[in-house]
């Protein structure tokens, strides 16, 4: 009796475990458990997650710190450089010529967020014109005009590394009378006396030949307190040159393009010329 009573309970256990064994839903689940994705990962030091992002922040700190004083450097030099003389700033950037290096890094950081650079439409005005054409580029910076035409370009600047820039006062240079086809002022009509640079660029030029200046358009508007245009032109035309054109189109700076008026006899323009034939 008891055998056959245990041997029935062995009979429902076998089928109970066969049940089990083939239940679908029992597999799924074994299958779950076993996949990589289900694998407990390491939990990550949550210490180390907040050191790095102090660290990141930090960093970020200083970087915008850096982008101040660098800022902050850039404009106290802007002003020295509107507020003296070409000679004073000459002196002062040899005594210290790393805070032109300064100047210049500042004012490549302030042009990366102009959309479009003057230097490269007068880049594409000269080789429109021929490489025939000699260039003074006054205030030449990292002389990207003269590296980017074929030209013969003399690049002038207070100081440079660079062996191809002439560093010198510029309204004293050392080119020939009457010796250039083209004179560049790009952003570079900086100083209490400025006009003495367009002088020296009249002196350089040849009869006829081109006076380019770029300049910021904030620098033009007679409603915040900047110059009246036409009057800038009147101003140059005045030193011996005629007004070709103005483009306006940019909303960060304007071009002024000028041409030195050709003389017939000493101290006569072709102006007076005329006014005289025509009496």
């Amino acid at each position: 009796m008891e055998d056959r009573e245990g041997s029935r309970k062995r009979k429902r256990a076998g089928r109970c475990r066969r049940k089990t064994d083939n239940n679908p839903s029992h597999l799924n689940k074994q299958i779950s458990e076993a996949h990589p994705a289900n694998v407990p990962q390491p939990k990550q030091d949550s210490s180390k997650l907040k050191t790095s992002h102090k660290a990141s922040k930090t960093l970020s700190f200083l970087d915008k710190m850096k982008a101040r004083l660098a800022g902050g450097h850039f404009r106290m030099l802007n002003e020295k450089l509107y507020t003296c003389t070409g000679k004073e700033a000459l002196e002062y950037f040899k005594e210290e010529p790393e805070l032109f290096d300064m100047y210049h890094a500042g004012y490549q950081e302030q042009m990366s967020h102009w959309p479009e650079l003057p230097v490269n439409i007068i880049i594409k005005w000269l080789k429109d014109h021929g490489s025939s054409l000699v260039v003074a580029d006054f205030g030449c910076g990292d002389a990207r005009l003269a590296k980017n035409v074929k030209n013969k370009v003399f690049s002038f600047d207070l100081v440079s590394n660079d062996p191809s820039v002439v560093a010198c006062d510029m309204s004293n240079t050392s080119l020939d009378s009457e010796s250039i086809d083209v004179a560049v002022f790009c952003l570079s009509l900086m100083g209490t006396n400025f006009s003495s640079y367009l002088q020296e660029a009249y002196r350089v030029l040849k009869p006829g030949g081109w006076l380019l200046i770029a300049e910021v358009k904030s620098r033009f508007d007679p409603t915040s307190g900047g110059a009246d245009p036409n009057n800038f032109t009147k101003a140059i035309c005045e030193l011996g040159f005629s007004s070709v054109s103005k483009d306006f189109a940019n909303k960060m700076f304007i071009l002024f393009y000028f041409k030195k008026k050709v003389s017939f006899f000493k101290g006569c323009t072709l102006d007076s010329y005329i006014d005289f034939v025509c009496r």
